[in-house]
């Protein structure tokens, strides 16, 4: 570029608006300026920000004098081209501003504004004469401070622009920022036993071991130098540190380990291991397929000929990784990357750990609960196209945003979840719908797995959209689970019920117990009771800040609100009318836990919902801990739905069918066979056919029955009909408009002039304005303006449209005040 030319840029900052800001750059950075690469602006009076470069120009702006850029953070572009069609794809169809599309996308570590707040990092163990000046001196005024923000740091250092000096300092490893510390950036360590540097070879080794030896005094502590060696701490001349607490569970005791410790002949250190799988060369061979998954690999090889998308519908246990691994091996064989999307990674923590095994470092995990460094890593190796490492990128759906460079796969497993859509904050995108957008851009394949596929994915495949494979047998010909339901209503009438268990129920856990085979409860609703109530008046506590009642917890012992978080104590008497009759209706999992050291005394119980895994690990422990059968019942919200694969269990009982098939939603139906379906297949996974006990009060329940004969045509077929009938997906496309406001009077108004604006144009395709279920949510009232559209109408032009209509009503100045969310393809 022309030294003294006058150039400007459009830049796309993190904040929800939908324009790019035009900066004027100084001569001085003509040189450094590229579309991709991150700039720092001013933005607002004193604000400044990190953002994006989308276009180079000599155009001048008009009505206004534009700012200078105050900094070029990058030598290279950040995203790549490909990245910011899809963010504008994103932008148009999900109707969300470019603002909130660029702050999904980009890990924080990318995002310095003024309001960052910065501290040490927790494991600086860098030499500090290595920090330039105002590096030095900003680690200095952290010594001092806990937390310091941009415009802090920028009047410790007496310059405007500060974000370079931030940015070197995340790259040495000595600062981190606030999001990184949301994160609970705490590394998982374990403690490792390791030989002194005094004894590390054979003949130190052996002379120690025979002085132990000879002295009875030291037998304790020989038995801890013979278990290290036993477990591969000493091979061949090379010491390498074992886990104490596998030696512990060899027998040797923690003092002897101590005392060794002491004496200098072992060491304990505490080392940092990875959350997941350690990252080692692969060490497991492919399993050879079975003659149906070799039908079902060549059929999906036919259908990429001549399909872009294909959906594998293969049953519970049907052994659909084994035909993941075989092609992802082909793509990594073509020196192409593959992504691998999962709807919560935390839950899958078994599927990352056989891909690791097989893909060795392969393998990398992209995923907001892990650091902003691993996710930036990550993003860096892609994005240079370092096929060394991370060609195999598994994550749940913000891995869509990742900087591929040659993309040669996407396989979305469990492709019905709806946790693959994101409902907050903006852009509330779908990860598997996204994805397929994004295969377009690289001219990859896009493989959906499912045993339950969501009815749309299912109906375009049947219209030839998509290809199709089935695969309808368990792996190793095992049986499909036996299905019972057990009669809530005859066995309360019967009263054979105990507590919230039926007698058939508790019969058939007495009996996988005896036999030693482990067991999963599925009740999709945590904590002690739903809703308290007075016998006398009937009043029952609700959130002050949301239209619920409150939950009971009794761990805390609190009431608690689902939605907004709000607590409070347990009331003795009712306010209401001071009768101290307060009974408490419904079970939760908390509950549930509860009754089964009742009614099994001894059973070793524990739960798997929000509350027991608000940790980052707790996860993966739970899980270990069932898997090493340290558990003998897990009860569980949906997530003991998913990606959960043991060898032991041979009783599944769901708990509530009724509760899942009464919700007043389209898709209660779908999702309830869904849910039974999927918790159904953990059951029976190796060994013999397992058993699942569905209680409910109508076992004639047309879903029930096909649950129970395992029929999802059965279920497609009828939900088809009624979906056609009353012009749901997929025969129509769905808009959600949700206002919110403090005010029910002025929402009414304000709710009730959008969708006039919009009949105008769209007729009876409105639906609303009406109160949803939960009408008031963190002391707001929502109401709900639903627009359908026929499936051939032009997304774009309806989109149009609708945007229309939004900023006429928004120009009026009474209706400012209202909040407006846009759902594109609500779930």
């Amino acid at each position: 570029m022309e030294e003294r030319k006058t150039y400007f840029v459009d830049v796309i900052l993190p904040v929800p608006i939908n324009n790019a800001f035009t900066y004027r750059v100084p001569f001085e950075m003509n040189g450094h300026i590229k579309t991709g690469v991150r700039v720092v602006v001013p933005f607002g009076r004193s604000k400044l920000q990190t953002g994006i470069i989308i276009k180079i120009h000599e155009i001048v702006p008009e009505g206004y004098q534009s700012k200078y850029v105050e900094a070029v953070l990058d030598e290279t572009p950040i995203i790549t081209g490909k990245q910011f069609k899809l963010w504008n794809w994103i932008s148009e169809y999900y109707m969300s501003p470019l603002g909130d599309v660029m702050n999904a996308a980009l890990p924080s570590n990318f995002k310095l504004g003024s309001e960052t707040k910065v501290l040490l990092h927790p494991e600086f163990e860098m030499n500090l004469d290595l920090l330039t000046d105002k590096e030095y001196q900003v680690y200095e005024a952290l010594e001092i401070q806990k937390e310091l923000d941009l415009k802090e740091i920028s009047d410790i250092l007496g310059i405007k622009t500060i974000q370079p000096v931030i940015k070197a300092l995340i790259e040495k490893r000595v600062v981190i920022t606030q999001e990184d510390l949301k994160q609970k950036y705490t590394p998982k360590t374990q403690l490792f036993v390791e030989l002194s540097e005094d004894y590390q070879s054979d003949e130190q080794l052996k002379a120690i071991i025979e002085v132990f030896s000879e002295d009875k005094r030291k037998k304790k502590q020989l038995e801890v130098l013979l278990t290290y060696i036993q477990l591969g701490g000493f091979k061949q001349g090379v010491s390498k540190p074992i886990l104490r607490a596998d030696m512990i569970e060899q027998g040797v005791s923690a003092s002897s380990i101590n005392t060794l410790d002491k004496d200098d002949i072992l060491k304990i250190r505490r080392i940092e291991i990875s959350r997941l799988e350690s990252k080692e060369d692969a060490d497991k061979e492919f399993m050879e397929l079975s003659s149906e998954q070799q039908r079902a690999l060549n059929e999906i090889r036919e259908s990429f000929t001549s399909k872009d998308v294909t959906l594998l519908h293969g049953v519970t246990g049907s052994g659909k990784t084994e035909i993941y691994v075989e092609l992802i091996q082909e793509q990594l064989d073509q020196g192409k990357q593959v992504l691998f999307l999962l709807p919560e990674i935390a839950l899958t923590t078994q599927l990352i750990q056989r891909l690791q095994r097989y893909f060795g470092d392969k393998v990398g995990v992209y995923h907001s609960k892990f650091n902003q460094n691993e996710r930036v890593e990550i993003w860096n190796s892609l994005l240079h196209n370092d096929t060394s490492k991370f060609q195999i990128v598994l994550g749940a759906r913000s891995a869509v945003f990742l900087p591929f460079r040659s993309l040669g796969l996407i396989i979305v497993d469990e492709e019905h979840e709806s946790s693959f859509k994101q409902y907050d904050p903006s852009p509330r995108y779908n990860g598997r719908d996204t994805a397929i957008v994004l295969r377009a851009f690289h001219e990859a394949k896009v493989l959906l797995g499912s045993a339950t596929p969501a009815l749309e994915t299912y109906f375009n495949a049947e219209e030839g959209k998509y290809g199709l494979v089935k695969l309808d047998k368990r792996f190793g010909d095992l049986q499909m689970p036996e299905i019972f339901t057990a009669n809530i209503k005859k066995e309360k009438l019967q009263k054979t019920m105990q507590s919230d268990f039926s007698g058939f129920l508790v019969e058939h856990m007495k009996t996988a117990l005896e036999n030693k085979e482990q067991i999963i409860l599925f009740q999709n609703r945590r904590g002690y009771n739903p809703v308290w109530a007075c016998e006398v008046c009937g009043w029952n506590p609700h959130c002050k800040n949301c239209d619920v009642s409150l939950t009971y917890h009794k761990n805390s012992n609190i009431l608690k609100c689902h939605y907004c978080s709000y607590f409070t104590p347990p009331v003795g008497a009712c306010p209401k009318c001071q009768s101290n009759r307060l009974k408490m209706i419904g079970f939760g999992t908390e509950k549930i836990e509860d009754e089964l050291s009742i009614i099994l005394p001894g059973v070793r119980v524990q739960r798997l919902d929000l509350d027991t895994t608000r940790q980052k690990n707790s996860y993966e422990n739970i899980l270990r801990d069932f898997d090493d059968r340290k558990i003998d019942i897990l009860v569980g919200t949906q997530m003991v739905t998913k990606g959960l694969d043991f060898d032991n269990v041979s009783l599944v009982g769901i708990l509530d069918a009724d509760m899942m098939l009464n919700r007043p939603d389209f898709r209660a139906f779908e999702r309830s066979y869904q849910l039974m379906s999927q918790v159904a297949g953990r059951s029976g996974r190796k060994k013999k056919r397992g058993t699942v006990i569905i209680q409910t009060y109508d076992p004639d329940h047309w879903i029930i029955q096909h649950v129970i004969n395992h029929d999802y045509m059965g279920l497609y077929k009828n939900e088809l009909i009624e979906r056609k009938n009353y012009f749901y997906p997929p025969f129509y496309k769905m808009i959600n408009l949700t206002l919110k406001h403090k005010d029910p009077n002025k929402l009414d108004m304000m709710a009730a002039d959008l969708a006039d604006r919009m009949k105008q144009v769209f007729g009876s395709r409105v639906l609303g304005p009406e109160f949803p279920v939960v009408k008031r949510i963190q002391n707001s009232y929502l109401k709900v303006i639903r627009l359908k559209v026929e499936r051939d109408a032009s997304n774009k032009k309806v989109k149009k449209i609708l945007q229309k209509k939004i900023d006429e009503f928004y120009s009026l100045a009474h209706n400012k005040s209202v909040r407006l969310v846009i759902d594109v393809d609500p779930i």
